[in-house]
């Protein structure tokens, strides 16, 4: 350290605050720390892009022996839609309260709704959404997919 004082200039040595080992180390913990980061932020960002593809994607028409096959055809899509409808009926039965209340509201908006809507059309917080989405999802009865800033909730 350098000083001016009446008697001139001064230098006094001032004791080491930091090693090289302990600079070091703090510069690598900055590092990791920093790599981290990086990663978590766009490791969510590349699997929600990779979910909104694989969703995005049109289905692959099937080959037989080189030969196209059509894709559905729209009576049995129909047919499908109606087995599904039905299958959701049979579930819907089997639940009750919350579960019921929620379920039913998918039912009726043909299987995928926003969860803020579901939660604008019924008398629960978002937290007792939240939880019984978690409890039909465990029972893999629905599946949440992030959109943007919320979740949209759709049936299996």
């Amino acid at each position: 350290m350098v000083s001016i004082g009446e008697d001139g200039a001064q230098t006094t040595s001032v004791g080491e605050y930091f090693t090289y080992r302990e600079v070091a180390v703090v510069v690598v913990a900055a590092f990791v720390c920093g790599v981290s980061g990086t990663y978590l932020v766009f490791h969510n960002q590349a699997h929600t892009l990779v979910t909104q593809n694989r969703s995005r994607t049109r289905p692959r028409v099937e080959t037989n022996g080189g030969v196209k096959t059509p894709p559905q055809q729209p009576e049995r899509a129909r047919e499908d839609s109606k087995l599904e409808e039905k299958r959701w009926e049979e579930t819907l039965d089997k639940l009750s309260n919350n579960q019921e209340t929620i379920y039913e509201l998918l039912v009726e908006a043909d299987g995928e709704l926003p969860q803020r809507k579901l939660v604008e059309n019924t008398d629960l917080s978002k937290a007792t959404v939240s939880r019984t989405l978690d409890k039909l999802e465990h029972r893999r009865l629905v599946e949440r997919r992030r959109s943007g800033m919320g979740n949209t909730i759709r049936l299996q």
